[in-house]
Parts: C-alpha cells; sequence; structure tokens
C-alpha cells in the first residue's frame, strides 16, 4: 500500500480510482433506470462533491441538470455537529425530482436539513446519492438510495474529500493512519 502525508498525517491507499469508478458507473445505470423520461436536477454539495458529481454526470444517459450548494460542518478530521450554510441553492426545485450528490454521509444531520429545507419548496422527489456512507456514525435515519461504498467510521481524503483544505486532488482514497 502507498503512504502519503499531508500536514501532520500520514494516510494509507485504501480505495483506488478503478474501483471509484466502477461503483460510480454502477450508481449512473441505476439513475438512467430510475429516472427514464424524467429530467432530474442533480444538487452537488461542495466542495467534497465536485469530482464524484462530474465523473457520475459524464455516465449518465439520461437528460439532467447540475446545480451546487455549499454546506459545511467539519473542521479538520471530525464534524462539528452544526451545518453551516455557505452558498445556497439558486433554483427553484418545486416539482423537480432531484438527486443530492454528496461526497460522504457522515452524521446524516447535513443531508437531513437539506432534504428539510427542499421538501419545504415542494419538489416531485428527492434522493441522495453519496459516494460513501458510515453507518456507524449516523446520528438521525438518512436514506441514501445510490451509495458507491459503505465504510466502517474512518478519517479518509482524496477524490475531493480533503485534510484542512488538503488532497481533494488525489485520484484514489487514502486512509488516516493511527499513530
Amino acid at each position: 500500500m502507498t503512504d502519503i502525508k499531508i500536514n501532520d498525517k500520514i494516510f494509507r491507499k485504501s480505495i483506488t480510482g478503478e474501483e471509484i469508478n466502477s461503483q460510480i458507473s454502477r450508481i449512473a445505470a441505476s439513475i438512467d433506470s430510475d429516472y427514464k423520461g424524467k429530467k432530474p436536477l442533480l444538487l452537488g454539495v461542495l466542495n467534497g462533491c465536485f469530482m464524484f458529481a462530474s465523473d457520475l454526470m459524464k455516465q449518465l444517459h439520461i437528460e439532467c441538470e447540475i446545480s451546487f450548494v455549499k454546506l459545511s460542518s467539519y473542521q479538520g478530521t471530525t464534524t462539528t455537529g452544526t451545518v453551516n450554510e455557505v452558498m445556497g441553492l439558486s433554483e427553484s426545485v418545486t416539482g423537480r425530482d432531484i438527486i443530492i450528490v454528496e461526497d460522504i454521509v457522515d452524521t446524516g444531520l447535513t443531508m437531513q436539513r437539506m432534504i428539510e429545507t427542499l421538501n419545504a419548496q415542494k419538489p416531485a422527489s428527492v434522493a441522495i446519492a453519496s459516494l460513501f456512507v458510515k453507518p456507524a456514525r449516523l446520528k438521525v435515519p438518512v436514506d441514501v438510495k445510490y451509495s458507491a461504498f459503505t465504510i466502517p467510521d474512518r478519517f479518509i481524503v482524496g477524490y475531493g474529500l480533503d485534510y484542512d483544505g488538503l488532497g481533494r486532488n488525489l485520484p484514489d482514497i487514502y486512509d488516516a493512519v493511527e499513530e
């Protein structure tokens, strides 16, 4: 396995870019099937989702649109438990099929808040596509319809996920090595 250092932490490669792309292909095929004849709005949660959202959208064959919101709940390697809206939604979602595109569902609090906000605008449907889900960390129940990987409670970087702003550019996923 390959190790890298970001700031004060060592990370070990755990999931390759090829494995990620294979799972994204699977998710795209499911979305194509489920939304055939519809035109969903993919709603990416920045910053972490940008690579996943881009690769997912390139593999979709249905008509779809994309927009982004920016929410924040992390500092360093831990979630603060507070969801802060940094940049909000500018499109109307009323009557639209919405697919939230998220990098990782950790506590579920961000998704809970986002779904409540979207449901107030009366969309036709809301589904979640997440690259990673950490079931052991969930504080609220969240229905992630499209999930690439279910992972244990570990801190990861790469493929859009960061540690203090660094590591997003890595094409693979790396786990923090306990010291």
